[in-house]
């Protein structure tokens, strides 16, 4: 090799070495929204994530709205990634049960160990544990509310149902949400129903239109001062004092 071209490689490699790495811009935070002032919807999905979650988390993404999904821990454990995904993207986890038994039919034991079996899997597959916790079939009393003091989780019902398990037809799911949604809402749906996935676009364009926020149940729920055990909305009969 030549000294000159000995002297063009020294040279070269000293740029290289000398050059600054390249900057990455790091993703702007969003503002958090404050339902006081602008009006805000909560989409739920239960017994997730299903198969069609992935479908889901694509169309939240392209329309910048955020979910509350509340988990099953037997899916958890079998679609780790959709849930890593989720916390990634800002969405955020609730436990809903390992196996979606009646908890009003369980003892006290049973309900603690199906709560601890999904905030363990939910912690091994995105490294988060729920704080919300919804119990199968929105049915709750004093030991389901014990449970949840334990674990440091409200119990977070709903205000209204899309009925797409029942329906299982797009045009229905996306009437009964749209009838349904009002200020601070917490509507119930399901990620396994694959009509309702694909509903989604044009739900979530419909309710944006109509000047909702589509955001987290703990943004909807900020200014109740729920404590570990309260229910919300609060069941017929029952109290939260």
């Amino acid at each position: 090799m030549s000294r000159q071209v000995s002297s063009l490689l020294a040279i070269a490699a000293v740029c290289v070495t000398l050059a600054p790495a390249p900057a990455f811009a790091a993703a702007p935070k969003k503002a958090p929204v404050d339902c006081k002032q602008v009006k805000c919807v909560a989409l739920t999905f239960d017994d997730g994530p299903g198969q069609y979650a992935g479908t889901l988390l694509d169309t939240l993404k392209k329309y910048n709205a955020k979910a509350t999904f509340f988990l099953e821990g037997q899916y958890v454990k079998s679609r780790p990634a959709f849930v890593k995904r989720m916390v990634a993207e800002g969405h955020e986890l609730g436990n809903h049960s390992y196996t979606h038994p009646d908890f009003t039919k369980k003892e006290i034991w049973d309900i603690r160990a199906e709560v601890k079996k999904t905030q363990d899997e939910v912690k091994k597959a995105a490294g988060v544990e729920p704080k919300l916790m919804r119990p199968p079939y929105g049915l709750t009393n004093l030991p389901i509310s014990d449970v949840a003091t334990e674990f440091g989780m409200p119990i977070i019902l709903w205000t209204a149902g899309s009925e797409d398990w029942a329906s299982k037809n797009v045009e229905k799911i996306k009437k009964q949400t749209m009838a349904v949604a009002k200020q601070d809402s917490i509507i119930l749906m399901h990620d396994w129903v694959k009509q309702t996935v694909d509903a989604m676009p044009s739900i979530i364009q419909s309710l944006q239109k109509k000047g909702y926020h589509l955001v987290t149940v703990s943004e909807v729920i900020k200014h109740e001062e729920l404590k570990p055990g309260d229910a919300f909305p609060v069941p017929e009969g029952w109290s939260n004092k």
